[in-house]
């Protein structure tokens, strides 16, 4: 095939080759092909970029996991544990007790008087029915002569009442009189029987009263105190006025004249914690120290005791008795009562330092076996200082917390640390 370039010369002519099927096909094939590419190239990528942040937010996610463990481990408190001990099943207990004479009384004025003398000052030995002081009675001794009057008027009366009465009771038989007459003179004679016995009556109640005048001891004993002296007024109801310079001062009333006190056998009164109400039984031995003879301990013999807890101070009252034949222990005084009894049920002993104060009253803290607090209420039965008698409120497997935080709550987490302490004794 010729092709003219463009001139006319027709001996100039070039030869171009003929295009084959091949050559005929579209010419953006290969455009085609490069953009497949890019999309193979922006899925890849967009693979990895998905990757890479699946990766960060997993690493950091295990970051975080890991923090918070290791927050929560940090947060947690180390503590200390002991385990309770075991009591001893022999119990030496120590109380408090008020020593007392077997028995004591005061001694009032019966009868109202001046005290014409006394015979006995404290610390006299008296026995039952002893003079002890003498009391000059005017005013009952006019009653008693006018209550003696009066019987023998009383008696005059009846004797005239009675005369008239038989007279009459004569004169009825010939019908001088009237029946009416004969009833109201023997109704009279009945009047005057009833006025003499009450004069008679009267006048030994006077009689009574001044056999007050002596003043008796009540009972064997000793005086341990005297609060009259000469000239004293006293009265029926035990209030003295003194006028001497004795043991009564002027204007100053009292209210007894003598107390009396038997001091043979002494009564030592003890108020037992309810938590040993059933081991202090009567017949049991007590080692009793007083402080007026703290050298001498004696030893008594629980005779009784209250069998009622009393719900003011929780205690049981419990009676020691000593012997003080020799009188040479002073009742009125403070004692000390040691008491050695085994318990059936020995307590359990926990460091003094493991208590916790709170509003709930005491409390101590103890860690189960997955770390947790729980806090438990206790009883104390002795407080021995550095160590406490806990009666309940814990086991003796518990795992007590030793000086526990202020901020210990119940159900809190925590770790053990390493103490001696925390081996349960043998």
């Amino acid at each position: 095939m010729a092709i003219h370039n463009g001139h006319d010369n027709p001996t100039t002519t070039r030869a171009v080759p003929e295009k084959t099927a091949s050559d005929r096909r579209p010419t953006k094939a290969p455009e085609k092909k490069s953009g497949g590419l890019v999309w193979i190239w922006f899925v890849l990528f967009i693979i990895v970029l998905v990757a890479v942040v699946v990766f960060v937010l997993w690493h950091k996610h295990q970051a975080q996991t890991s923090l918070n463990e290791n927050t929560e481990k940090m947060a947690e408190p180390t503590v200390l544990i002991a385990h309770p001990e075991k009591g001893d099943s022999q119990l030496h207990l120590t109380l408090p007790g008020t020593v007392n004479a077997q028995m004591e009384s005061s001694v009032y004025a019966q009868v109202s008087g001046y005290v014409k003398r006394w015979m006995v000052d404290i610390g006299g030995q008296v026995k039952e029915g002893q003079l002890l002081a003498e009391i000059d009675t005017p005013v009952t001794d006019q009653s008693l002569k006018q209550a003696a009057e009066s019987v023998k008027q009383a008696q005059a009366n009846l004797d005239l009442a009675q005369a008239t009465a038989d007279r009459y009771n004569k004169l009825f038989v010939t019908h001088a009189v009237s029946q009416q007459d004969i009833d109201n003179q023997n109704a009279g004679v009945k009047v005057q029987q009833a006025n003499l016995s009450a004069a008679q009556a009267f006048e030994s109640g006077i009689q009574k009263t001044e056999g007050f005048k002596e003043v008796k001891a009540p009972f064997d004993g000793v005086v341990t105190a005297r609060r009259i002296d000469v000239g004293d007024l006293v009265t029926a109801t035990g209030q003295t006025a003194s006028t001497g310079s004795g043991p009564s001062q002027t204007g100053t009333p009292n209210q007894e004249m003598f107390r009396v006190a038997q001091i043979k056998m002494l009564r030592v009164y003890v108020n037992v914690p309810e938590t040993y109400a059933d081991q202090i039984v009567p017949g049991i031995t007590a080692t009793v120290t007083m402080a007026s003879s703290s050298n001498k301990p004696v030893t008594g013999k629980l005779v009784r005791t209250s069998n009622a807890i009393d719900p003011g101070s929780l205690t049981l009252l419990a009676e020691v008795d000593v012997d003080n034949a020799d009188g040479k222990l002073l009742p009125g005084g403070y004692a000390q009562v040691h008491f050695d009894i085994i318990s059936s049920h020995p307590s359990l002993i926990i460091p003094g330092n493991s208590l916790i104060f709170r509003q709930q009253g005491p409390q101590v803290g103890v860690v189960d076996e997955s770390g947790v607090v729980h806090l438990k209420s206790i009883k104390i039965g002795h407080d021995m200082g550095t160590k406490l008698e806990v009666v309940d409120g814990v086991k003796p497997e518990d795992a007590i917390i030793v000086n526990p935080s202020d901020s210990l709550a119940d159900g809190q987490k925590v770790k053990i640390g390493s103490n001696d302490q925390d081996k349960k004794q043998p």
